[in-house]
C-alpha cells in the first residue's frame, strides 16, 4: 500500500523526531587544538582526529581496532604481477558534505581522486603552492618519487602507477594524508580567491560534517545523515579542547564530556574504582623521544650526543612519568610490537665519568647552555613534559650542561621545531599504518630532514639505503632482518634518544557503547554513542 502524501510528511516527521531523540551528543576531551582542518598538511594525531577521523575518508582504511585493511571509498582493487601498477574501483553514489558554504553537484568521482593525489605530487596543478608549510607526509614518505602517475580510466576506476615496487602502500594509502577532497569545491575556492578556506571551511566525505571551530576551546560536528557506511549515532559530536589532563579527568567525572583521552598514569588506579567511568587500555604502536638537532653546535658531534645518553637516568624517567607496568624502556626508533624490532639494542649503563670524558674530548666548555623545546600539557607520548625536562636538566647539569628549557603551546613548538631552532625537543610518534617503514621514514630519513618532519635533522646514507631497500622487499623475513640492521646504525650515530614505548589509555564514562580503541592511535567515533 502506498502512503499518501499527507501520511508520508507525517511519517518523515515522526521518523526525524525518532532519530533526533535516539541520537545523543558525545562530547570528547582531547588534549589540544587541531593546527587545521586541510588534513594534508599536517602530521599530528590530534589533527588527524579532528579531520581525517571526522570528516574525510580514504581509497581503503584500517579496520576499527586493527590495522587491517578494507575498502573504503574504493570497493575494490587489483594490483598488477610487477606490484607497480595498482587499479581501484570507486564506491559509487558516496555524498560529499552539503553546508551553507558548498552545494555539491553531483557524488564522488575520479576527478576526486585524482586532484587530492596531483595537488601534493605536480608542481605545475593550481593548489601545489596553496599550503603553507608544503606537504610534510606526503613528500618525507617520498611519494614524489615513488607516484609514477595517477591516472583516471573512467568515472570510478583510477589507476596508480608507482616507480618501484612499495610493500606498505596499500597501508600507506589508508593514512590521512591520502584523505580525498572534493575537487568541485576545491575549484569554487580558487575561482573566488578563498584558497585558504580549504583549511577553515572544510568538506569531504565522513562520518560528521564541520560544523564550527572556537579556536582553544571546541571543535563542533554534525552527523552526516549521508554517511556511505551509515549516519553516525552521536550527534553532535564535539571536542572540547583541554590541555591539562588533570582538568580532562574532573570534567569526565562531572560527566561534562563522556570521553577523556589520555589520562594520567597516576590516574588509572582511580578511574578503574570509580563505578561511573570505565578504562580502555591497549599497548600501541607509540614511541616516545628525545630528538637532538644535529646540525646545531656541539649536537652535530656524535660524542656529544652519546654523552647525553648516558648521562640522562632514562629508568627514572620512565618510571616518574609512566608509572609501572604502563610503558616500555625505549631502546630504539619503534616499539617491539612491529616487524624487525631489534631485540639486541639495549640501553648502555648511566655513566657520569665517561659523559665528562666525551665532551671534554668533542671540546665542549663546562656550562654549555642547550635548548631544550617541549609542550605545554600532556598526551600519550609525554604524560608530564616538565617534569620529565626538569629531571633531564637535573641530570646534564652532572656533566656541566645547562639545559634552558622552552615550554611552548603544542603547535608552536612543532613549527619552531621543524624550522630546527632546537638542540633538543621532546616528542613522540604514533604510527599510522601498521608499518616500521611508518616511523622511520617520517621522521629519521633523508627525505624528513630536508622538510624538518626529521626533528633530528638527521641524513644517513647506510640508514636510508637500507630502509629504502625494506620498502621495496615484500618478503616479511627479508624485511624485518634489513630494518635490524638499519636499527643497528640508528644506535652508532645515536640522533635520538629514545625514552619509552607508552601505553594508551582512553577513560569514559560506563554508558559509552562503540568506541574502538585503535592500535594506530587514532581516534574515530563513527560508530560511538552514549547510551
Amino acid at each position: 500500500m502506498k502512503l499518501l502524501p499527507l501520511k508520508a510528511a507525517i511519517a518523515a516527521a515522526l521518523l526525524t523526531l525518532a532519530t533526533s531523540a535516539w541520537a545523543k551528543p558525545l562530547v570528547v576531551c582531547t588534549e589540544a587544538s587541531p593546527e587545521g582542518f586541510d588534513i594534508v598538511q599536517f602530521t599530528t594525531a590530534v589533527t588527524a582526529d579532528a579531520a581525517a577521523e571526522t570528516l574525510f575518508n580514504r581509497l581503503v582504511d584500517f579496520k576499527p581496532g586493527t590495522v587491517d585493511i578494507q575498502p573504503a571509498l574504493a570497493e575494490s582493487w587489483e594490483i598488477s604481477p610487477d606490484g607497480l601498477r595498482y587499479t581501484f574501483h570507486l564506491r559509487q553514489g558516496v555524498k560529499f558534505h552539503s553546508t551553507d558554504y558548498f552545494k555539491p553537484t553531483r557524488t564522488l568521482n575520479a576527478d576526486d581522486v585524482l586532484w587530492s593525489f596531483q595537488r601534493q605530487l605536480d608542481p605545475k596543478h593550481p593548489w601545489h603552492d596553496k599550503s603553507s608549510v608544503g606537504f610534510p607526509y606526503f613528500e618525507s614518505m617520498g611519494f614524489k618519487e615513488l607516484l609514477k602517475s595517477v591516472e583516471k580510466v573512467d568515472e570510478h576506476t583510477v589507476v596508480f602507477t608507482l616507480t618501484r615496487r612499495e610493500s606498505p602502500f596499500l597501508a600507506d594509502i589508508a593514512m590521512a594524508f591520502a584523505s580525498i577532497y572534493p575537487a568541485e569545491y576545491a575549484d569554487q575556492l580558487l575561482k573566488a580567491g578563498k584558497t585558504a578556506e580549504l583549511n577553515s571551511k572544510p568538506i569531504g566525505t565522513g562520518p560528521f560534517v564541520f560544523n564550527r571551530y572556537a579556536k582553544d576551546a571546541q571543535v563542533r560536528f554534525k552527523a552526516n545523515p549521508e554517511y556511505f557506511r551509515g549516519a553516525p549515532p552521536a550527534d553532535p559530536l564535539i571536542f572540547a579542547i583541554t590541555t591539562d589532563n588533570n582538568v580532562r579527568l574532573q570534567k569526565l567525572k562531572a560527566n561534562e564530556c563522556q570521553i577523556a583521552l589520555y589520562p594520567k598514569p597516576d590516574d588509572i588506579p582511580s578511574i578503574k574504582t570509580n563505578p561511573n567511568l570505565k578504562l580502555a587500555e591497549l599497548a600501541a604502536m607509540i614511541t616516545s623521544y628525545t630528538a637532538m638537532n644535529t646540525t646545531r653546535p656541539y649536537i652535530s658531534d656524535v660524542r656529544v650526543r652519546k654523552a647525553i645518553d648516558i648521562a640522562f637516568d632514562k629508568q627514572a624517567y620512565v618510571d616518574s612519568l609512566y608509572g609501572k607496568d604502563n610503558a616500555i624502556l625505549g631502546t630504539g626508533p619503534y616499539p617491539p610490537t612491529l616487524l624487525g624490532f631489534n631485540r639486541s639494542l639495549t640501553n648502555p649503563a648511566r655513566d657520569l665519568d665517561k659523559a665528562r670524558a666525551l665532551l671534554k674530548e668533542a671540546g665542549v666548555p663546562e656550562g654549555t647552555v642547550l635548548t631544550l623545546f617541549t609542550r605545554n600539557g600532556g598526551g600519550p607520548t609525554n604524560p608530564n613534559p616538565l617534569l620529565g625536562a626538569q629531571m633531564m636538566q637535573s641530570d646534564l647539569a652532572q656533566i656541566g650542561l645547562k639545559l634552558d628549557i622552552r615550554v611552548m603551546e603544542w603547535g608552536e613548538m612543532l613549527k619552531r621545531a621543524k624550522n630546527g631552532e632546537h638542540d633538543l625537543v621532546t616528542a613522540g610518534w604514533a604510527g599510522d599504518n601498521g608499518d616500521p617503514d611508518n616511523f622511520v621514514t617520517p621522521n629519521l630519513s633523508c627525505d624528513a630532514a630536508k622538510n624538518g618532519e626529521n626533528y633530528a635533522r638527521w641524513c644517513n646514507k647506510a640508514f636510508q639505503a637500507l630502509i629504502d631497500q625494506a620498502r621495496a622487499d615484500t618478503e616479511p623475513t627479508q624485511r624485518a632482518a634489513l630494518y635490524e640492521k638499519a636499527q643497528l646504525v640508528f644506535a652508532e650515530d645515536q640522533p635520538w634518544i629514545p625514552t619509552a614505548y607508552p601505553k594508551m589509555f582512553t577513560a569514559m564514562r560506563k554508558n559509552v557503547e562503540g568506541y574502538h580503541q585503535n592500535p594506530l592511535t587514532n581516534n574515530n567515533f563513527a560508530t560511538t554513542q552514549v547510551k
